[in-house]
């Protein structure tokens, strides 16, 4: 079996909520993805969903390093793409030009197999807790209440992470909101807290040890900038959560910072750091430091396959049980707080074709991508209050 071409396609699609967070709490409502497809000469097809962006870097990635190979050599395959782009780094659309490219050639090769991927990867059946993840800056309390009651009353979710950053009097409030509504399944539900970057670890260090005081806090992820790795060890010393980081670093070198420095409690990892063998590198990684994995929300919830051979994981996040695409479906269950793998071979994805076509789209919609902001003005340096507008849905965020 050899790999013959790439096609892909890119469409859009509706959220059935406000997705924010500190960097954009006016939030976004429409998302779009790129659909890619790997062909063989033997009719099987591997497929991922990305990046809109990574098109260009993906066709020369299949051109150069894929073309005529045999997908079952995952592996292999990975090391090569990794190493064409070793002089000037595989960070940034490079990176996710591997990830997905990696992810289609990993669902070939379990499809060959006959088999689905966490199978082909060497794992039991995952059954994985799971934590409700509401993206929920641009919420009311009303609408915060209605999406964590609804998590915990229809798939027993027992945990929930809020997006925090902007108003301390703000977020104390929200973390009660989110209490209450996930105590219709635990009277003692997980609370996570997720400040996406955007403060300093002073700023960190004091907003968290207030919340500390009325919380038991389950992690506070990435409450300062990714590479400031002495400053995340500095929070971590300082609080007594537990902290959670990595979700936006790209490759193993880039946590090796974190690792020698102890600079987190617990690892993420996702299939967007260069892919499922770049993930499983990293998972590793931390397993050999004695530190838990934490695994983000992905497409089709493909990340509980990964969680069959990590024997460290903890948990996975889910901000929707059900596809929001409207392209395809997954055979993944959420029941009962606990994700569960299904048979279908590879990722379990099936991809409804004439909803793929009736969602096409030439370019990617404004405002659709997963920050459309960018960083917030004042992040690390002072507090920006969410303006009238920004509260309105007028704008996801404020200019520099």
């Amino acid at each position: 079996m050899k790999i013959t071409d790439l096609s892909t396609t890119l469409f859009a699609f509706d959220q059935n909520r406000y997705l924010g967070d500190a960097n954009g709490p006016g939030g976004r409502n429409r998302g779009s993805s790129c659909m890619l497809e790997l062909h063989t000469d033997a009719g099987l097809v591997g497929v991922a969903m990305g990046s809109p962006g990574v098109v260009p870097q993906a066709r020369s990635l299949v051109e150069r390093a894929l073309e005529g190979q045999d997908p079952r050599a995952a592996t292999g395959l990975w090391q090569a793409m990794a190493s064409l782009n070793f002089k000037g780094g595989h960070d940034g659309l490079v990176n996710d030009a591997i990830a997905v490219l990696d992810m289609a050639v990993w669902d070939l090769k379990a499809k060959a197999n006959g088999e689905p991927l966490w199978k082909t990867l060497g794992g039991g059946r995952p059954r994985i807790p799971c934590y409700a993840s509401g993206l929920d800056m641009p919420l009311t309390d009303d609408e915060l209440h209605a999406f964590y009651r609804g998590m915990a009353s229809d798939y027993g979710m027992r945990a929930g992470k809020l997006k925090v950053g902007l108003d301390q009097d703000d977020d104390l409030r929200r973390l009660e909101v989110m209490r209450d509504a996930l105590s219709v399944a635990d009277d003692r539900p997980g609370l996570l807290i997720d400040a996406n970057e955007y403060w300093s670890p002073k700023q960190a260090i004091r907003k968290v040890r207030e919340m500390e005081e009325r919380f038991d806090l389950g992690w506070v992820e990435e409450p300062a900038r990714r590479w400031d790795f002495l400053g995340l060890r500095r929070i971590r010393d300082a609080i007594r959560t537990p902290l959670c980081a990595g979700e936006n670093l790209d490759t193993l070198g880039d946590f090796l910072p974190y690792f020698h420095h102890r600079s987190t409690d617990i690892v993420q990892v996702s299939v967007g750091m260069g892919g499922i063998t770049s993930a499983l590198q990293i998972a590793d990684a931390a397993l050999g430091c004695e530190l838990p994995v934490t695994l983000g929300g992905s497409a089709g919830m493909i990340h509980t396959h990964l969680a069959a051979v990590m024997p460290h994981v903890m948990n996975i996040e889910v901000p929707d049980p059900a596809p929001t695409e409207g392209v395809f479906s997954t055979d993944i269950r959420v029941d009962d707080g606990w994700l569960t793998a299904g048979d279908r071979p590879g990722l379990g994805l099936d991809i409804d074709r004439n909803a793929l076509q009736r969602q096409q789209v030439d370019a990617a919609p404004p405002r659709s991508g997963p920050s459309p902001a960018g960083r917030r003005p004042g992040a690390g340096l002072y507090e920006v209050p969410i303006t009238d507008a920004e509260r309105r849905h007028e704008i996801s965020g404020l200019s520099v």
